[in-house]
């Protein structure tokens, strides 16, 4: 209001509520979507959200600056139109659709989901740390009168249109937001009709969560600013304002072309109108059910643990304070790092029915990361294949349950051949809807995928079958999937840490297999893992949570020295048995010295930590090879 258009008040905006969030804990005092119900929130207020870009639609074009005029005393009045779906007119104005003063802008919409597989403990952990004060919104009654601005501008377009909304019901806003005549009435009608409409008209709205039985709301995320620095499948903290005005669900449910959402660049030609019934379903979906949020400041998340510092974004990040409570925070959890460890490998021990071996190895898994890409091979995964593993779903199920305590996102894939051939696995582009139809694998970056193959029965697999399992392996060995998009396919790179639990040898490929040897036979698994997760204390719970999502983070290096001296190792062995070591053997070496110099904290290679990593793979081996003594040539 304070400023003249074409002035820098956006810039202003953003930065007021950058340094206001950087205050001390002030991230803290903007509600949530993740733990907070809509209904509870005010609308047109500062609000935050933790999500996955799911999909990104076709750019969207809004009034970004309109006119009103009053007919009886011709006075104008100059409205902003960011950070809004709806124009707002006071009482007996117009907006003068011919005005030279219209400005029409352009931003981005993402279709936004809860982080898929988030575990209970991170929600529970952000909720905690909420210091929002929420209450049901009762104070706000939106007006029918309101006019969406893509409404607006298809106005404009279509000058029969306008004809028709002079006849069918007035042009003039009947009130500002508290000033409408009988607001409550109109509310009601609006909701009324929605629960009417909905129904008989279409089927129910699927909400596009990429796993069944996810929970939480879905947003449309509406960005104005550096939209190209975000793709799909990155993890977003937004803040921005909250927008559920109900007149977008009546937009929704006219049948009307004049009102599509969003106003793409094919809407701009009079002659047609290319949006389908079903894809102005999808894309203005209720606001009750998909509210929108208009980004205020968006940043990208390199963890979702509560339990460690988050900043509001990069930049602001290097901030003298910021920099040094991190690194305080950082150097009082390595100087116990080693405790941790032990107490971890213990734990995960137990859970392994006594296989410290094992359990080593599931470490190094829990703390792998893709750190780099040389052409096509993705550097730092390291999937492992538990063979060995009892044929039932409780040892496998238990041992998720563990996981699912110790990292912030993790889903578990029942590799039955029912979820084979009947499970959408890899996401695909519906045209009819415009929208990109989630699967089982659009999953955030450091997902952990437990597969239970120990599940597979003898049976055939379909089309979607074996499609599902060629999916799976090439997540596996390239890390990333080839999304469907019926004439073509599209890579989507990803990072996710996929543990196989099996029988023998997975069908599936892996980084490394490692073969159970229980030392503990329970006689009630049951039992026996449930005790394992009531005796451990919350406190060292979540110390195993920090340890497990800050090594991630960690870099790490290799002198050259230490090049040289592997190097030198690695031809000696080759010397005395040139068989059984391959390059293959070398580059597992290397990533087991990484992963094990990682969980000690060291951001180096030592001697000592590539003599331990030999011993390790030297062991696993041996088991492998005893194990194909025992049952001829399985491995």
């Amino acid at each position: 209001a304070q400023n003249v258009p074409n002035s820098d008040w956006e810039k202003k905006v953003t930065e007021y509520f950058k340094e206001k969030l950087k205050e001390n804990n002030a991230t803290n005092w903007v509600p949530s979507l993740n733990d907070v119900p809509v209904h509870y929130l005010k609308p047109n207020s500062l609000v935050k959200f933790r999500c996955m870009v799911q999909d990104m639609f076709d750019p969207e074009f809004y009034m970004g600056v309109y006119e009103t005029v009053d007919p009886n005393t011709n006075t104008r009045v100059l409205h902003f139109g960011k950070y809004r779906d709806v124009a707002e007119c006071g009482p007996q104005q117009e907006i003068d659709l011919n005005s030279s003063q219209t400005v029409t802008s352009e931003r981005q919409t993402f279709y936004c989901v809860p982080v898929p597989g988030e575990s209970a403990w991170v929600k529970e952990g952000y909720a905690l740390a909420s210091q929002a004060r929420v209450s049901p919104s009762t104070s706000y009654t939106p007006s029918r009168h309101k006019r969406s601005y893509e409404e607006d501008e298809d106005m404009d377009l279509h000058p029969s249109k306008q004809k028709e909304q002079h006849m069918g019901n007035s042009h003039y806003c009947g009130g500002d937001i508290h000033g409408c005549v009988e607001p409550k009435r109109l509310e009601t009608e609006a909701s009324a009709g929605h629960h009417l409409i909905s129904p008989n008209c279409s089927p129910p709205l699927d909400l596009n969560f990429p796993l069944p039985g996810e929970k939480g709301p879905a947003c449309l995320v509406k960005v104005y600013e550096s939209w190209d620095s975000f793709k799909v499948n990155d993890v977003l903290e937004v803040y921005g304002i909250l927008s559920v005005d109900p007149v977008l669900s009546i937009v929704n449910n006219e049948e009307s072309c004049a009102v599509s959402f969003p106003t793409d660049s094919s809407a701009l030609d009079p002659m047609e109108c290319m949006d389908t019934a079903e894809e102005q379903r999808v894309h203005s979906p209720p606001a009750s059910l998909v509210p929108r949020i208009h980004v205020i400041l968006a940043q990208k998340l390199q963890h979702i643990n509560p339990l460690l510092p988050a900043c509001l974004n990069e930049e602001e990040s290097k901030t003298c304070e910021y920099l040094y409570l991190t690194s305080l925070f950082v150097s009082n959890f390595m100087s116990e790092l080693s405790p941790v460890r032990a107490e971890l490998l213990g734990f995960l021990t137990h859970a392994l029915l006594g296989d410290s071996l094992a359990a080593e190895y599931l470490i190094l898994h829990l703390i792998s990361t893709v750190y780099a890409r040389r052409d096509v091979l993705p550097l730092g995964k390291f999937t492992v294949n538990l063979s060995g593993c009892p044929r039932n779903s409780i040892f496998t199920e238990h041992i998720y349950r563990i996981i699912q305590q110790l990292v912030p996102a993790s889903y578990h894939l029942q590799m039955t051949i029912e979820n084979m051939n009947h499970s959408r696995f890899i996401p695909h582009k519906d045209y009819t809807a415009n929208r990109l139809v989630s699967g089982v694998l659009q999953l955030a970056s450091n997902t952990s995928l437990v597969v239970d193959e120990t599940q597979l029965e003898q049976g055939q697999l379909d089309t979607t079958g074996v499609h599902n399992v060629t999916a799976l392996g090439n997540l596996i060995t390239w890390q990333k999937v080839d999304y469907d998009f019926s004439y073509h396919q599209m890579e989507f790179p990803c990072n996710i840490n996929v543990l196989i639990t099996s029988e023998g040898r997975s069908l599936l490929p892996s980084d490394c297999q490692v073969h159970l040897q229980p030392q503990i036979i329970p006689p009630n698994m049951e039992e026996y893992m449930n005790s394992l997760l009531t005796a451990v204390l919350p406190s060292v719970l979540n110390k195993f949570r920090i340890y497990l999502s800050l090594l991630r983070l960690l870099d790490y290096s290799i002198s050259d020295e230490v090049t040289k001296a592997v190097e030198e190792d690695f031809v000696e062995m080759r010397k005395n048995d040139p068989e059984s070591i391959t390059a293959d053997d070398l580059h597992r070496t290397l990533l087991v010295a990484r992963f094990l110099s990682l969980s000690a904290g060291q951001t180096t290679l030592s001697r000592e930590r590539w003599l331990r990593a030999k011993q390790l793979e030297a062991l696993r081996k041996g088991r492998l090879q005893q194990q194909k003594c025992v049952n001829g040539n399985e491995l």
